[in-house]
């Protein structure tokens, strides 16, 4: 019966608030839907009658039984509908006890199992009023707001109609309100989620819309990936942090992303080719051989890591073994690249320190593919073997198929990120000491052999245009890893930049040592001639042969 009786209206609520209490107590005992609709039916026909409570043993039996309502154990019978209703049963719950918060004298915190109330009593001095439920802080800014009271609802949110079916609630209820009806008010409210927000996932500020019976954005801000947690409001209402289900996609990324890594493969493919059909003509000293050594290298690295990466750009689609074969191919790949541009760079700091110490082309090819193989094949063990045995969500991502970041110096990403970070560093500054060597040595460079000479500036132009084409390439990658797709432009910009100087690294390695090459260029262009007049001569002879038949 919705009716709380004849009397004293105070006496009866009472009553009704302590047996509602004792039902409650026992969720096995209200556990269908017909008992919650029974019992919320009693907090709304007491919230229409009662504009104050004064008592403290009712008010903590109004409390008691609001939070027995709301045990997990009755998560089914919240969830079923009837479909004559035009008000949700939590919508009611919800309307119901704020008005009976707000008639209840609370002076200090309430706690409960599932609910929690405090109340402040702010004046004209307090510019901030400040309250904390269920770890969640609400500070209200508003002059002269009176007595704040602020409520915390858990398992809630789980049950109001929410119509956005991309977006899942990640806070608990919380409701505000002020004794002093004022229109300018702004709340901060600081929520702890209820699950870890994962990389570029969309989070909303939403407050309950009682007209259109949903959650609504209108006055509410998130504070955005640095701040995940605040909330920032321009009213007073029941608010809530809902997340998007799906993390933000960037229009167009994988399509640039696809073309780039295919024109990649296409030119590196071109690469091989030309230093296959130079070989002969272009390796006239040591220098050149282990120069045009390390490009082959590179080369196939970079071919073997973008055609994973063609592979893996559905990671959906890849079975997670494959997809862990795929990560240590590309760990391994792109680490070999660095490593053979430390070759290169190491190989020129040698030739400018020790101008008259000259090392064998075997001992050269053997200290390279040490270099070059060995060392990143021990970090990627390592690596594999430290983090689990390389297994999904410690040495990689089946999201992304790729090394995995936990943030700033957690995550087996660094150990890609830190070797590259080196390499770069001793590579600019092996340059800087070559340079200032052939300023401040330039006698015994000319004792040095004419063409030695030429193959080392040639080295060195390689390894100046390789350098930032790769390390510049890789802070993008790294500053990738570190901003969030939720925090605008920026982000989304660097994305791109990342990917364009990623995807066509290929095409870049073509041009710098292969196109803009004399050398290589000038033996290319021999080899097609005396190709052309080869063919030009065989086609000659074959036509004379059939005139003379």
């Amino acid at each position: 019966n919705s009716d709380i009786g004849l009397g004293s209206l105070d006496e009866n609520a009472a009553d009704v608030f302590s047996q509602l209490d004792q039902v409650t107590n026992n969720s096995q005992k209200i556990n269908s839907y017909a008992n919650l609709n029974a019992s919320v039916q009693v907090l709304l026909s007491l919230s229409n009658k009662i504009n104050s409570i004064n008592n403290d043993t009712t008010a903590d039996d109004f409390f008691e039984s609001s939070s027995n309502l709301l045990e997990e154990s009755l998560k089914d019978s919240w969830k079923k509908k009837s479909g004559q209703e035009n008000i949700s049963l939590a919508e009611r719950y919800l309307s119901s006890v704020e008005k009976l918060i707000d008639a209840t004298n609370v002076t200090r915190l309430k706690k409960k199992k599932n609910i929690e109330v405090m109340a402040t009593n702010c004046t004209k001095q307090n510019t901030k009023c400040y309250n904390k439920v269920f770890n969640v802080s609400v500070t209200l800014k508003s002059p002269d707001p009176g007595n704040v009271k602020t409520a915390g609802f858990k398992e809630l949110e789980k049950y109001l109609p929410q119509k956005d079916k991309t977006l899942e609630p990640n806070s608990i209820v919380v409701s505000t309100t002020m004794e002093n009806k004022i229109s300018s008010v702004e709340v901060e409210i600081r929520f702890p989620l209820l699950r870890k927000r994962p990389p570029h996932v969309l989070m909303k500020c939403v407050a309950w819309d009682n007209v259109t019976q949903d959650w609504s954005g209108d006055g509410c801000k998130w504070s955005g990936a640095s701040d995940e947690g605040l909330c920032t409001c321009k009213h007073l209402s029941s608010f809530a942090i809902l997340m998007q289900r799906y993390p933000l996609k960037i229009a167009g990324l994988d399509q640039v992303t696809q073309v780039g890594l295919v024109v990649s493969v296409v030119s590196l493919v071109i690469c091989l080719i030309i230093e296959a059909l130079v070989w002969s003509s272009v390796v006239k000293t040591n220098t050149l051989y282990l120069r045009h050594t390390a490009h082959i290298n590179i080369s196939l690295c970079l071919l073997v890591a973008d055609s994973c990466f063609l592979a893996s750009m559905d990671p959906e689609s890849v079975s997670e073994l494959w997809c862990r074969i795929f990560v240590v191919l590309k760990h391994f790949c792109f680490l070999s690249m660095f490593f053979w541009m430390l070759c290169l760079s190491g190989m020129l700091l040698h030739q400018a320190v020790f101008l008259f110490h000259n090392v064998s082309k075997k001992t050269y090819l053997r200290l390279s593919m040490f270099l070059g193989y060995v060392c990143p094949l021990l970090i990627v063990v390592i690596t594999f073997l430290v983090y689990d045995g390389g297994i999904e969500g410690e040495y990689f991502s089946k999201e992304s198929c790729w090394l995995l970041y936990e943030g700033l110096m957690k995550g087996s990403i660094h150990t890609f990120f830190i070797p590259v970070g080196i390499i770069v560093f001793v590579n600019i500054l092996s340059m800087m000491v070559v340079i200032m060597k052939l300023l401040d040595h330039p006698k015994n460079a000319e004792r040095t052999n004419e063409s030695e000479k030429k193959a080392a500036v040639t080295v060195m132009r390689s390894v100046i245009l390789l350098t930032p084409i790769f390390g510049v390439t890789w802070v993008f990658g790294f500053a990738v890893m570190l901003m969030d797709l939720t925090s605008g432009p920026i982000a989304i910009t660097v994305n791109y930049l990342f990917t364009l100087l990623n995807a066509f690294q290929g095409l870049f390695i073509l041009l710098t040592t292969c196109v803009m090459d004399k050398s290589t260029r000038e033996a290319l262009g021999k080899r097609l001639k005396k190709n052309a007049s080869a063919s030009i001569s065989s086609s000659t002879t074959k036509l004379q042969s059939t005139w003379k038949k």
